[in-house]
């Protein structure tokens, strides 16, 4: 794949106005999607909450944390109708360099191992399978683990 994207994306900070348009994309994507609540919850208690559009359409969203030096991804999203784009690879990019450029040492995420395209995306990004979380993602029957990736920032010069 491309490392650039097929269209113009552009990566902007979410706002409450925008939940109703990332419930949409968030349905679309998952059979367990995250609630509006708790994109609500993250903008209220200052989580870092992007929105992915192109032409002005939401095709995506993410929402980290970065405290005590440490990133955590929680949610990174594209439309299924608009995946293979390069849409993804141009959020884990650009979110990458953000956290990296709040001084944290690294990032963290989850992810389904049935998901082969995050998974084969994430690591062609430099992330590393660092353990496992039993049981972390529900199934319709029963549960599935999640594999906890990272990749760390480059340290400073003169370090």
């Amino acid at each position: 794949m491309s490392a650039e994207p097929r269209v113009q994306p552009e990566l902007r900070r979410m706002q409450v106005a925008d939940v109703e348009g990332v419930m949409r994309v968030e349905r679309e994507a998952y059979v367990y999607p995250w609630t509006a609540r708790i994109f609500e919850d993250c903008l209220r208690v200052g989580y870092d909450c992007w929105v992915l559009a192109v032409d002005g359409r939401q095709v995506g969203h993410s929402v980290l944390t970065v405290a005590a030096g440490e990133a955590h991804l929680l949610n990174l999203t594209v439309d299924p109708r608009w995946q293979g784009n390069g849409l993804g690879r141009f959020m884990v990019r650009r979110l990458f360099d953000y956290v990296c450029s709040q001084d944290a040492e690294a990032l963290f995420l989850e992810v389904r191992p049935s998901n082969v395209a995050a998974v084969q995306l994430y690591r062609s990004e430099g992330f590393e399978h660092i353990g496992t979380r039993p049981r972390y993602y529900p199934l319709p029957s029963g549960r599935e683990d999640a594999w906890v990736l990272t990749r760390r920032c480059a340290a400073p010069a003169g370090s």
